[in-house]
């Protein structure tokens, strides 16, 4: 399709493909644009709080708005940002890494989008609905039980739905990764980014169904009237915290190992070198995400397991420290020696590296369980847990989004703009969140409201709270970044880097619908570098031209979200009245209905011919 009359498309028309399709980068950017949107809004919440602990005593919001502030700010951020943003950039570049066409199941990708996006919408009406969820992000019971209006019950149908789409979105990549890498891609020589975000979906496998699980138990404890949670009637609260950690630690290395993927493809290229130790990188991540199972019970030192337990809990989690030690120390010896070129993107990476330590040490700090009674519900806890999600997720997708804007979108983001946007973040990321160890060490606890004057933590919250309006003007310069390059930014050729060394820079950038011609052949770890090395600029094809297959787009998955979220509502307000299981089942019958047309409905998809193919110029 020309240019030309792509220009020529209505608003309409645009809508319509996007509402329908089914291509696995399409999909990759709505996510990440879905999860800009959720980042923003979490990043607005953080604002809020940090104004309101700018000093001693401040009445900036109610105790009650800023319970809800500090549950939405966490639940935003992790469920709705950074899952989201990895999972876009997962989308839209894992596939093209191992030289397929599209992922496994294109109808299930297109689902799990718009599920996502209905859960985290579902979740913000609740501001507008009588309050927001406020017992915290991690919804501990019993308060989660106990707390009135319906906040907490939209934060537990907003997870279901969007945890749903969440876990497809984990199958189909599994799926994709083990049947549809290009001829002579065996797993050894799969990039490090694909390998992650393999480790990451059989993560998600089995890490989300523990929390779907809770959730349902304080569906029924809250719609229903059943006592899983209540002790006064034989139920046992701290079950809620066991389902909830036994997915929660997971889903810290679902969300970090992508990122330390995304490290381990721009390291090598800015360095001229091979990946370190590519190897042990690989077993590395294996057993950090075999470990990561075993260490839920280290957010529960203070509950009362006994010395056993938190010993064997503390040992466990200080094991993880070996893996993460691998890859820092491999990630440094890839650079040693290299050829390296400074620029916005390995900045974010040469960032991540100390800031992410400093996360690691403290990490084996609140591991160490006698100590742990000092740290836990402090500042510390909460410096600990930003040094690890910003320092090593966020910086990771902001490094990752900059080496990958090119292939997505066609475009290279602006270097100036690039390098004022991390330096305001970085300065300001390291402001906030630094000196609150100090303050978690003297003694300032998480989710309080206000502190007291007097108690020597003024300063300290002052410094966060400069901070944190640093971080925001940083992320106000990457958004004005991609505004500026989308309409003034000169076209990207298919390597705009010049070293890329991995398949999907081997075709035009943005990618074509098919994505590759005629698959590769790989024949070895860096298939493009190889080819480079013997003077040929393109990959050698493991197959003659031919017509290609495509799946037809469906607007199916979007009215089986409808459908479920409409039973969602139904299920929030039944409690009211009963007139709302009218909403319950004409939910369910419209997301069931749109199943079974799916599954009664051939759809054979349609071709690409060899002719039309053989027209088009690379």
């Amino acid at each position: 399709m020309s240019i030309a009359s792509t220009q020529k498309r209505g608003f309409g028309a645009i809508l319509w493909d996007y509402l329908t399709t089914v291509d696995h980068k399409k999909i990759g950017n709505m996510y990440i644009a879905a999860g800009a949107f959720f980042f923003i809004l979490g990043g607005l919440e953080a604002l809020i709080i940090r104004i309101q602990l700018v000093k001693p005593e401040n009445d900036f919001i109610s105790a009650g708005l800023y319970n809800e502030m500090i549950t939405m700010h966490g639940t935003t951020m992790i469920f709705f940002a950074a899952t989201p943003l990895l999972i876009g950039l997962m989308n839209a570049i894992m596939p093209l890494q191992i030289g397929a066409r599209d992922v496994a199941f294109p109808f299930l990708n297109s689902l799990g989008f718009w599920l996502f996006l209905a859960g985290g919408l579902l979740m913000n009406c609740s501001w507008f609905l009588g309050g927001a969820p406020d017992a915290g992000w991690t919804a501990y019971a019993p308060l989660s039980v106990v707390s009135p209006g319906h906040g907490t019950d939209f934060y537990v149908m907003g997870l279901q739905l969007s945890g749903a789409g969440t876990l497809m979105g984990g199958i189909n990549f599994l799926v994709t990764i083990v049947t549809m890498r290009a001829p002579g891609m065996t797993y050894m020589r799969m990039p490090l980014f694909t390998w992650t975000t393999f480790i990451a979906s059989v993560l998600i496998l089995f890490a989300f169904p523990a929390l779907t699980v809770g959730l349902f138990l304080l569906m029924f404890d809250r719609m229903f009237g059943s006592a899983f949670f209540d002790i006064a009637l034989g139920g046992n609260s701290i079950i809620w915290q066991h389902l909830f950690w036994i997915f929660g630690h997971p889903e810290v290395y679902i969300l970090i190992l992508p990122a330390f993927g995304m490290f381990s493809e721009i390291l090598p290229v800015f360095s001229k070198k091979r990946l370190f130790g590519y190897t042990s990188m690989v077993f590395a991540t294996i057993l950090i995400a075999f470990l990561g199972f075993m260490v839920w019970a280290h957010h529960m030192f203070t509950v009362g397991l006994g010395p056993t337990a938190n010993a064997i809990f503390s040992v466990a989690t200080m094991a993880i420290a070996v893996p993460t030690g691998i890859k820092i120390f491999n990630w440094l010896a890839t650079m040693w020696g290299g050829s390296i070129k400074i620029n916005s993107a390995m900045l974010w990476t040469l960032a991540f590296i100390p800031s992410f330590t400093i996360g690691g040490m403290t990490g084996v700090m609140v591991a160490i369980s006698t100590a742990d009674y000092q740290y836990h519900d402090t500042y510390f806890v909460i410096a600990h847990f930003h040094y690890v999600i910003v320092g090593g997720v966020v910086f990771g997708i902001l490094a990752g989004l900059t080496y990958w804007w090119p292939k997505l979108f066609g475009k290279v983001l602006n270097e100036t703009l690039g390098k004022i946007a991390f330096w305001l973040f970085f300065i300001g990321f390291h402001l906030t969140f630094f000196i609150q160890h100090f303050l978690g060490l003297m003694g300032m606890p998480r989710r309080y409201w206000v502190f007291l004057e007097g108690q020597g933590l003024d300063t300290g919250n002052l410094i966060s709270t400069i901070g944190a309006f640093l971080m925001a003007i940083g992320s106000v310069v990457f958004v004005y970044n991609v505004i500026i390059t989308s309409i003034k930014g000169e076209k990207a050729p298919a390597d705009p880097w010049g070293d890329g060394r991995t398949l999907e820079w081997s075709i035009p950038s943005p990618p074509p619908e098919y994505n590759f011609k005629q698959l590769p052949l790989v024949r070895g770890l860096d298939p493009l570098w190889i080819e480079k090395m013997e003077g040929n600029n393109k990959m050698t094809p493991a197959e003659p031209l031919d017509d290609i297959h495509m799946p037809n787009g469906s607007i199916l998955p979007f009215i089986m979200t409808i459908g479920f979220t409409i039973a969602s509502f139904g299920f929030i307000y039944q409690v009211d009245h009963s007139a709302w299981l009218i909403a319950v089942f004409g939910g369910m019958a419209i997301a069931l209905g749109t199943m079974l047309a799916r599954s009664l409905k051939d759809d054979d998809g349609y071709h690409i011919h060899k002719e039309d193919l053989e027209k088009e110029v690379d």
